[in-house]
């Protein structure tokens, strides 16, 4: 993932028991002082968590919806008004460049996109625009994101994107523009049925108001239920490498039935195949250690090396749990270790126990 080239500190850390988040989420809160308290409100649906250093484009003209059909994963050509999905940018051989979250509201095309992902978005989208009416405009320091665990698409005043993953599940059935493509990777039961999720836009200036007499939690808390639900994100389960297929992303984010877009040959390829090289797994972790492994860190059998951590967290129920790229050939009942400190150079290694759970079958 492209570095920041800034960082948009949120107000919201000025709020009392704020700690600054950093890494990817730097510019926000990371808890505010009771990280178990605020994934439990999370869970209950009552807390708000600060995604304002997320990006925000607003796309306008007639050719927007089709354009970015043209040269993204999923199908968006006559995307009715208020309708959520997420559209990938693959590079010419089918690896993830840039994840969209992708809100329609009949006057513009909403995108939310990863921290210091923006402008160099942007830049490729201005250079695919060619002679089609499209206006691409970078509103991220007018505009920002704040997370809710909801589904409700019509009960906030501006724009609103509702995560569709994990598909076409019961309780998110139809949340996708492509239900059917997918339908043959979805279990009836996932994780992430439990998780809504959606992100609300709003003034940017008017952020600290917009969140009055709520509760707030911090990324700590909202990235270890997005662990729970096994959802990939782009930068941490992501790598120069990635093809969507290895992090189960043709659930929500690709048409498997469409024309031809940039990177179709290898998501059409390896779909039909049904080998992709390295496969996601969800790491249930020894919880002896007070510390968890870093992003990089490597899965080991034995003393081979088979995977690296991509995300860490510590659950309120679960315990310390990660998510994890692994060879596709790696035993679904091996028994593993994560070598923390391993990913970070200099500094002290130890090895965690850590059981597998299938995510995606090999």
């Amino acid at each position: 993932m492209t570095a920041p080239t800034q960082t948009l500190r949120s107000p919201l850390l000025d709020s009392p028991g704020a700690v600054a988040a950093e890494g990817p989420d730097a510019g926000v809160a990371w808890h505010y002082g009771d990280p178990h308290g605020e994934q439990r409100a999370l869970v209950r649906g009552e807390a708000v968590v600060d995604l304002s250093h997320r990006g925000v484009l607003r796309l306008t003209g007639p050719d927007r919806l089709s354009w970015l059909h043209s040269i993204t994963s999923q199908a968006l050509t006559g995307l009715p008004a208020g309708t959520s999905t997420e559209t990938l940018v693959l590079s010419p051989t089918g690896r993830v460049e840039h994840a969209l979250h992708l809100h329609e509201d009949g006057e513009a095309t909403w995108l939310t996109v990863e921290p210091g992902t923006v402008d160099a978005l942007r830049t490729w989208l201005e250079r695919m625009r060619f002679l089609l009416r499209v206006e691409i405009a970078d509103v991220s320091a007018e505009v920002a994101v704040l997370g809710e665990p909801s589904r409700d698409a019509g009960s906030a005043a501006g724009p609103v994107w509702v995560d569709p993953w994990p598909g076409a599940t019961p309780a998110n059935e139809g949340g996708s523009a492509d239900t059917a493509s997918y339908a043959a990777v979805t279990t009836l039961e996932h994780p992430g049925a439990d998780r809504p999720w959606r992100e609300v836009l709003v003034p940017r200036d008017g952020l600290v108001a917009a969140v009055a007499g709520r509760r707030l939690a911090g990324t700590w808390a909202s990235e270890a239920l997005r662990v729970e639900a096994w959802r990939p994100r782009l930068g941490l389960e992501t790598d120069e490498r990635s093809i969507p297929h290895e992090l189960d992303w043709l659930r929500t984010a690709v048409h498997l039935h469409k024309g031809c877009y940039r990177g179709q040959e290898t998501v059409a390829k390896v779909h039909n195949l049904g080998r992709p090289p390295r496969r996601l797994v969800q790491l249930h972790l020894d919880g002896s250690s007070h510390d968890l492994p870093a992003h990089g860190d490597d899965v080991v059998l034995d003393d081979r090396t088979v995977g690296s951590v991509t995300t860490a967290a510590r659950h309120h129920e679960l315990g310390p749990v990660a998510l994890a790229v692994v060879k596709r050939s790696l035993p679904v009942d091996a028994r593993l270790h994560v070598v923390a400190g391993s990913g970070t150079e200099g500094a002290e290694q130890r090895r965690i126990a850590a059981a597998q759970e299938l995510v995606v079958a090999p």
